[in-house]
């Protein structure tokens, strides 16, 4: 039995080098591929809580999209394999739903006065040109944001470089220039509407 593509090591890493370059095609079969598994965790997150009524799970899976797609495009997250990614996408949304929930306690919302919003169910959608325009705003607006040795980090990263190889050119230690660059991006998580990369 053949394996499929993305279970191939050198193979899942190519197909990361081309989401983070901004390729539509691997953005469009990264949505096909991991959707169903995003929205499944904000489903059973939701449940049948007053939440659900005005937010739906495609709301979550978008959010997740378009923090992860941005984040990549940085190159924020050391992913090997297949399973890492949708673990990744999955802790994502399972937070993004907590946050969304705490930010309804703390505002002392009655989510039963809203109207529900509808959960349509689309399986495997692609990324609309509008949602891969307003990625490409977002990505520019933290790339702005940077420093120039932050931006040089992202840069190297997007390249698909490593931390041992840009440490080695630019100096200091991988750890501390992954560190360096970690803090970078939660430092402006907030300016962009970008929540943090492990917590949504």
């Amino acid at each position: 039995m053949s394996r499929r593509p993305m279970d191939d090591d050198g193979t899942f890493a190519q197909f990361l080098h081309r989401v983070r370059a901004g390729d539509e095609a691997a953005a469009a079969e990264l949505v096909r591929r991991y959707e169903p598994a995003i929205r499944l965790e904000a489903r059973l997150r939701l449940g049948d809580t007053p939440l659900r009524r005005v937010l739906d799970s495609m709301d979550i899976c978008q959010s997740v999209l378009n923090s992860f797609f941005v984040r990549a495009a940085v190159g924020q997250y050391d992913l090997e394999r297949p399973e890492q990614l949708i673990g990744l996408l999955v802790v994502i949304a399972r937070n993004k739903v907590i946050r969304q929930a705490r930010r309804q306690q703390a505002g002392n919302r009655d989510a039963r006065r809203n109207v529900a919003l509808e959960d349509v169910d689309l399986a495997a959608t692609d990324p609309s040109p509008s949602q891969v325009a307003a990625g490409r705003e977002m990505l520019e607006k933290v790339k702005r944001l940077l420093s120039d040795e932050e931006r040089r980090l992202a840069d190297l990263r997007g390249e698909g470089r490593q931390w041992a190889e840009i440490a080695a050119e630019l100096g200091g230690t991988p750890q501390g220039r992954r560190k360096q660059f970690t803090r970078a991006i939660d430092r402006i998580a907030g300016a962009v509407g970008l929540e943090e990369a492990t917590d949504g």
